[in-house]
């Protein structure tokens, strides 16, 4: 990971920096659907220990969205800004609110089997129908 990021919410009382992004992809499945309001959620990973809330900390909302996973949000504008798994040591950002130039463009669609019947693609990125593709270094 590499490039620094921030991000914010929509009102500004909640905001971010990031040492880094991993991959861009994004996710189809029926929770960022219904969680985003949207066909699906742009996302990427980065470490938690690069990552900092840097305004509103003491103000942010989260909810389990799936048991052992949260979904963090502005309370004052229902902004979704990340979620993170309990078990791992990185966090899943949600790309559009990132303030910063991005410095890559999203690589893959995950979780494809549950794509809302509304939207199509045929954009050339890799399809994963359930979860995430493995490491490269796999």
């Amino acid at each position: 990971m590499a490039d620094a990021v921030t991000g914010s919410c929509f009102c500004g009382a909640v905001a971010y920096a990031a040492d880094g992004l991993g991959p861009i992809g994004h996710c189809h499945c029926r929770t960022c659907q219904k969680t985003h309001s949207a066909a699906f959620a742009t996302t990427a990973r980065t470490a938690r220990s690069g990552f900092r809330w840097t305004r509103g900390a003491d103000i942010v909302a989260g909810i389990e969205s799936t048991p052992g996973k949260t979904r963090h949000f502005c309370p004052k504008c229902g902004t979704h800004l990340m979620a993170h798994w309990h078990d791992q040591d990185q966090l899943i950002l949600r790309v559009a609110s990132i303030d910063s130039p991005l410095p890559s463009r999203p690589v893959v669609h995950i979780w494809t089997s549950h794509k809302a019947a509304f939207f199509d693609f045929d954009d050339g990125l890799p399809q994963w129908p359930e979860g995430v593709p493995p490491p490269a270094n796999a």
